[in-house]
């Protein structure tokens, strides 16, 4: 039914139950109709009764009031109309000389309050049965009947989605009492409760206990099968730059990738502009801001390739709601599968390839070594060699700083993707090849930032590798717009290195997230604070502190921020037998083999630190 129809019924009921209600009052206080007259001399009356009651429930918006929304407010306009109704009857009764019982009055706003009250009510459960018939309802405990869990329970009340069965609470003195119709329970009572009223959900609603006490509660309900839930004060919620904490403001600018790339980078736009531009790994964090920022260039189209379904449908998406006339075309495949990628880079005439596809996750790169080297090495030469033979203007390899003098796996297929495009820049006429190699970025899925927040959510610990562990770091926005930036800059051949100022220590900025968070470290100084900050150890393939270059040679850009660095490659021969090694190795999964050629062409760290052994990085255990 739309809106219109049912503000129709209520009014009806109300006019109705409006003037059946004058009749029912007459006939209880007077003993039937009066006389002389009889009904014909009720008439006025009724007119009075009805339109009155259709002018003031339309004024005071009952017939707009929601059904599961009808409590305390709308019961006293009801009232204040059933009032109203029996001064104008008494009023029109005075002006007819009608003299009925002065008891006609009241007892026709009693009258009136219950017919509207109950009409309501049996509909709100008619309604009720048939939508508990057709889905099933989250029934939920609260845990805390102070004024937080009140406020919630009234709150879920109004929604037909929920049911609130009771609450729970460690007060004795409010255990057996009735809250807001909800029985208060002893925590003890909970197995029983999530057993015979089948909870689903158990929502904490104690804002002003300490998050240890929080999480020691919920560490004691993690066996009782349900979902946990924590719930902030609502004044919380409404206190002044309290949302704005939260939900960091938006603007289009961002949206649209406008973040001063053409205030710090002047020309850089026209490099991207009129042109159909491929990204790899368009899906994963910074390929999708590649793409986000690309669209203020106003490219012709930008190709979106990445093997993960999901990641391609949500860029798409996202992408196609503001994209305007940009073409966007997602190409579900990997990098690896050579006639996808030139079938890809012949029918959309690509002029610009951004690689950013890649394995990057160390502990599971050093697990699955072969799969990481096929994809990161072999798939950039797949890409690589097919941008070249179809003569694409620009190819710009996302790098990392972790290939350089590589401890593990994925800092070495990083590496060798690097001397792959080095390689093919010297054999190179019409394609312009360069690597953009930096640092973490904040709130990729490689960074360490995100799973530090994880883990504060959850109530900790945090984990930490090495007390003394540094890494370089830059936010997404400001790495992609450089990225792009370095592409344009290209002559060919180039390795850029971006400026991400000096390394920060991870216990540093650990502390500072646990605190700006709202809560304190737990550590020696203060053994009562919320969260202990764990070191576990450095995993496979990590390196206590991180590089930039390999030389020391480096040249200016036309941003400072930008720089070039003068590295030697190998040779073309040498490259070759590299390769089909590595090939070899690869297809026969002989892990043996290609970890002793990387250890022959690929420059380490000086510290001796080594790559870890083939059984040693296959332990699973050892990812945290």
């Amino acid at each position: 039914m739309t809106r219109q129809q049912k503000r129709l019924i209520l009014l009806f009921l109300d006019t109705t139950g409006a003037g059946l209600g004058f009749l029912l009052a007459v006939l209880l206080v007077n003993g039937g109709l009066p006389q002389p007259g009889g009904l014909a001399g009720l008439v006025p009356h009724l007119v009075a009764v009805t339109v009155l009651t259709c002018c003031m429930t339309v004024y005071l918006g009952l017939d707009r009031v929601k059904l599961n929304a009808y409590q305390l407010p709308s019961l006293v306009n009801s009232s204040s109309i059933g009032m109203a109704l029996g001064a104008a009857a008494m009023l029109v009764d005075q002006l007819t000389g009608s003299m009925l019982p002065f008891g006609v009055f009241p007892v026709l706003s009693m009258v009136f309050l219950i017919v509207t009250l109950g009409s309501r009510l049996i509909m709100k459960a008619i309604l009720l049965q048939i939508y508990k018939q057709q889905t099933s309802r989250k029934r939920v405990l609260i845990y805390g009947a102070g004024q937080t869990g009140q406020q919630l329970a009234a709150a879920l009340a109004t929604d037909i989605e929920v049911q609130t069965v009771a609450f729970i609470d460690d007060n004795p003195t409010l255990q057996s009492l009735m809250i807001g119709g909800l029985m208060v329970h002893s925590p003890a009572d909970i197995p029983h409760l999530v057993r015979s009223k089948a909870i689903d959900t158990i929502v904490l609603a104690m804002p002003s206990v300490s998050h240890s006490i929080l999480r020691h509660i919920a560490d004691r309900l993690k066996g009782s099968g349900c979902e946990v839930h924590v719930l902030p004060s609502f004044a919380d919620l409404v206190r002044p730059g309290a949302l704005a904490r939260q939900v960091p403001a938006l603007r289009l600018s961002d949206l649209l990738g406008r973040s001063r790339m053409e205030d710090e980078l002047p020309g850089v736009r026209d490099t991207y502009t009129g042109r159909n531009i491929l990204i790899t790994g368009a899906g994963g964090s910074i390929g999708s801001e590649i793409c986000r920022q690309l669209l203020s260039a106003k490219p012709a189209s930008l190709i979106l390739l990445d093997h993960s379904e999901l990641s391609l449908y949500r860029i798409t998406r996202e992408l196609t709601e503001i994209s305007g006339a940009i073409r966007i075309v997602p190409i579900l495949g990997s990098v690896c599968e050579a006639s996808l990628v030139r079938h890809t880079i012949a029918t959309h005439q690509i002029n610009v390839i951004l690689h950013a596809a890649a394995y990057k996750h160390v502990p599971l790169v050093e697990i699955n070594g072969i799969e990481g080297l096929r994809n990161n090495v072999l798939g950039t030469k797949v890409l690589a060699d097919a941008a070249r033979a179809a003569h694409v203007e620009r190819f710009t390899l996302i790098s990392t700083d972790k290939a350089v003098r590589p401890v593990g796996l994925m800092g070495c297929s990083k590496r060798l993707a690097e001397l792959i495009v080095q390689d093919l820049a010297t054999r190179s006429v019409t394609t312009r090849f360069s690597i953009v190699r930096f640092g973490n970025v904040m709130g990729s899925s490689g960074s360490v930032i995100p799973l530090f927040q994880e883990q504060i959510a959850r109530g900790g610990p945090v984990t930490l590798t090495h007390d003394d562990v540094t890494r370089y770091f830059m936010t997404l926005s400001e790495a992609v717009r450089l990225v792009l930036g370095a592409g344009a800059f290209s002559r060919g051949g180039d390795v850029f290195v971006l400026d991400m100022g000096a390394p920060v220590p991870i216990r540093k900025v650990a502390r500072q997230m646990i605190e700006a968070s709202g809560h304190t470290v737990r550590d020696a100084d203060n053994p009562e604070g919320d969260i202990e900050i764990v070191v576990t150890g450095l995993r496979p393939g990590e390196k206590l502190h991180e590089e930039l270059l390999i030389g020391s040679d480096m040249l200016t850009t036309p941003h400072p921020k930008i720089l070039r660095a003068q590295e030697s490659h190998l040779s073309q021969i040498e490259m070759a037998s590299l390769l089909q090694g590595l090939r070899i190795g690869i297809e026969t999964r002989d892990m043996d083999s290609t970890t002793a050629l990387l250890r022959r062409w690929v420059e380490r760290a000086a510290s001796g630190n080594d790559m870890a052994p083939p059984e040693e990085a296959a332990d699973p255990s050892r990812i945290a």
